[in-house]
């Protein structure tokens, strides 16, 4: 299917792309073979394909070489993915030693904080993180109850808050063409289906664009600044830089008199 600072638990780790299997995995199902069989078991398994993943229908998030010829919604590209900003909901970006990594969509006082990650070709990663997280909110105070919701499989957590307690979360993934994207809705929209659906809307309208750069399982897909917010600061600089040139004019010239007669 194409599926401030951040406080809580680390729950996306990196993982190998992929796993050593050891030399003997299938040693015993080929032990007492006769008259040929062990070849013909073997031949068997050399013959088989790679398994292939079937796309499912999708109403969102979309694959950006999926996406419908006749869609029209305005996006901000941010790269790895562009999201769209509905009237009343503000988007946010996370920055982290100056790379961007993440998005938040706030909605009053609710919240939708979005990540992408590539994926392997052969096969999703949600079911694996979903089960990461869980384990590590009830290592940390938390909890996390698997659920089925509006994108599919998805967890229903209580995460430990700052000052003691716990709050309401809800993690939501879809597994798309060699890539994940996961969100984390909090607030009141966490647990009131009515205020979580605009915030659903707006995870259902993103793109996500992979790209064709060869990269490992987990690791996040590239972000940057909305143009917008690139142009805006260009010309705040440019602004800023000619108010300081006034100044500079101003101390220079001194006071002046004027002799009336």
């Amino acid at each position: 299917m194409d599926g401030s600072s951040r406080k809580g638990p680390d729950v996306f780790r990196r993982r190998r792309a992929t796993d050593d299997v050891a030399d003997d995995e299938f040693d015993d199902d080929f032990e007492g073979s006769e008259d040929g069989a062990e070849d013909d078991v073997a031949d068997e398994y050399d013959e088989q394909e790679p398994p292939v993943v079937t796309e499912r229908v999708t109403t969102g998030p979309w694959d950006v070489t999926h996406l419908p010829a006749d869609d029209s919604t305005p996006r901000v590209d941010l790269g790895g993915i562009a999201v769209p900003i509905p009237d009343g909901i503000e988007l946010r970006v996370e920055v982290a030693e100056e790379v961007v990594v993440a998005a938040s969509l706030v909605d009053g006082t609710s919240q939708l904080l979005v990540s992408a990650f590539a994926a392997p070709k052969s096969s999703g990663i949600w079911d694996e993180v979903r089960t990461e997280i869980g384990d590590s909110l009830g290592g940390t105070g938390g909890s996390a109850e698997h659920v089925e919701g509006s994108f599919g499989p998805e967890l229903r957590a209580r995460i430990p808050g700052e000052e003691g307690g716990t709050q309401a979360a809800r993690f939501i993934g879809v597994d798309g063409p060699r890539w994940f994207l996961r969100g984390l809705i909090s607030g009141p929209a966490a647990t009131d289906s009515l205020q979580a659906r605009r915030l659903e809307d707006v995870f259902r309208g993103i793109v996500v664009n992979r790209g064709g750069d060869a990269m490992a399982p987990r690791d996040p897909l590239p972000l940057h600044l909305p143009r917008e917010a690139v142009d805006a600061a260009v010309a705040a600089a440019a602004d800023e830089e000619q108010d300081e040139e006034l100044r500079l004019q101003l101390q220079e010239r001194g006071p002046e008199i004027s002799e009336i007669r």
